[in-house]
């Protein structure tokens, strides 16, 4: 059994890329083939393989089934660049938060996880424009690890937008259990606790058995679930696990209740507005803080983004994410909705509560708590609030880009004299203005160190494979099975 990892690798991309230099659409894979951003397998949807692509290597099998932990980028962003022939396992969850994200963001190669816009060959075979919109896309097909509902394969089969005469249609790919699908291997998925819904660990039966966790940890809502993943996974021979916080000398994580009883309090001592910013699809960060806004007497106020991932959860787990009690913020301009279909139809269909514009906000900021970002900054330009809350509650820096976004964070904040709780940037007596953060604010996504030693001891496998981490080296020092893998390198067992 061969394994790749197609999440996207930030660090490795941050070398070369940055917001205002990317790769090339146009280009198909050439660009992050060339620079060893991809791993060079045949793997690829045919339609973005330029002419001059560097050659691929051939597999000894084909590839059956793609394995979609959770929908983080950095464990499914090239998914998008797979062969479509390829089915996705994955959560119903994660279905549909990938649609959704899909749904609602910018148009890109590696965005095209749910369905793919075809590309053609131009005149010149280097160059791979976008396909005419009577060419329709083609939605992957998903194996479940639990039988969508019908709200899920409705929402699955239909694209924003696609309505009119002449915009480009979605066909529907499969999706079904994958228990309803022959695989030449045996596949059992366990949900377990991470900080977006629909994470799971994977245990895969063959010639060897491979545990593959995720991302997981034992500090949020779900923790239990990742109990049974545990009990089956003593039966595998190898173990993949993620190492995100492997080495951290953190004694115990904060946890998601700890975390949602220090911002009520903060919330509680605020006046005027409050403004709450925490990781992207962290779900069960913004319901605490949508609970938060309910017992301080606050409207929960949510960028649309937001609210259609939240009403795309509900067509998976039929749960009424999108409260009563949350609203939309509405950006000046955004009635001009020609490039944003997707809000456009889901105001039309009832399907958005209301609005609220920036000027309702400045005129009674002590009614709302607001869901922000340091890129939704800007809009406080047209609230133009005179003071507030702000409540920081996502992840710490953790290189030199983010530490210069939370020094621009800051300058914003003090802007506009915000009460700030969960970090700083305040210079000190040397002139240093790192950002320093409240772990109070925060509870993280992954198990600490004794976390992972308790996973390994009681799975207690024969080979270690430890991904997504910093630290093999804490690996090594730890355990005596570990098996260090380098990018390209391939190992049977």
């Amino acid at each position: 059994m061969n394994y790749w990892d197609f999440g996207k690798n930030f660090s490795k991309y941050g070398q070369y890329y940055e917001d205002f230099l990317s790769a090339r659409d146009t280009r198909g894979i050439h660009d992050p083939l060339t620079l060893d951003l991809l791993p060079r397998i045949q793997v690829y949807r045919d339609d973005i393989l330029p002419g001059d692509a560097p050659p691929l290597g051939r597999l000894s099998a084909p590839v059956v089934a793609a394995f979609i932990s959770h929908a983080h980028v950095d464990h499914c962003g090239h998914v998008g660049m797979l062969d479509d022939r390829i089915p996705l396992v994955s959560t119903p969850t994660t279905a549909a938060i990938i649609k959704g994200m899909q749904d609602c963001g910018r148009s890109s190669l590696d965005a095209c996880m749910a369905y793919v816009i075809p590309r053609v060959e131009g005149e010149d075979p280097r160059y791979l424009p976008s396909s005419k919109p009577a060419v329709p896309c083609q939605g992957r097909d998903f194996l479940l690890t639990a039988p969508p509902s019908d709200e899920l394969l409705e929402f699955l089969a239909y694209r924003p937008g696609s309505s009119g005469r002449t915009a480009r249609k979605l066909c529907a790919g499969e999706c079904c259990c994958h228990r309803d699908r022959a695989l030449p291997f045996q596949a059992f998925a366990f949900e377990v606790d991470h900080s977006i819904y629909g994470a799971a660990a994977f245990v895969i039966e063959d010639d060897t058995t491979i545990a593959y966790t995720g991302d997981i940890r034992f500090h949020g809502q779900h923790e239990r679930e990742a109990g049974q993943f545990l009990d089956r996974a003593r039966e595998a021979s190898v173990l993949i696990m993620e190492g995100t916080r492997a080495g951290d000398d953190v004694a115990a994580p904060t946890s998601e209740q700890a975390v949602a009883e220090e911002s009520r309090a903060a919330v509680e001592a605020a006046s005027g507005l409050v403004i709450a910013d925490f990781g992207p699809r962290n779900f069960e960060r913004l319901e605490a803080f949508l609970g938060i806004a309910a017992r301080t007497g606050r409207d929960l106020v949510v960028p649309a983004k937001d609210y259609y991932m939240l009403r795309s959860l509900e067509c998976a787990d039929g749960a009424c994410h999108a409260a009563p009690g949350v609203r939309i913020y509405r950006e000046v301009g955004s009635d001009d909705r020609n490039e944003r279909k997707w809000e456009a139809e889901m105001a039309e269909r009832g399907a958005a509560p209301g609005y609220v514009d920036p000027e309702a906000i400045r005129g009674d900021p002590d009614r709302f708590l607001l869901c922000f970002s340091f890129y939704d900054m800007k809009h406080l330009l047209d609230i133009k609030p005179d003071a507030g809350t702000y409540i920081y509650s996502a992840c710490e820096a953790f290189n030199e880009e983010m530490v210069i976004d939370f020094r621009r964070l800051w300058t914003w904040l003090r802007r506009f004299n915000f009460d700030v709780h969960g970090f700083s940037c305040d210079r000190v007596a040397n002139g240093d203005d790192t950002p320093r953060f409240d772990a109070r604010f925060h509870a993280s996504g992954h198990a600490g160190p004794a976390d992972l030693a308790r996973i390994v001891d009681r799975v207690d496998p024969d080979h270690l494979i430890p991904v997504h981490t910093e630290r093999t080296d804490w690996f090594v020092e730890q355990f005596e099975n570990v098996v260090a893998m380098r990018d390209g390198e391939t190992r049977a067992f």
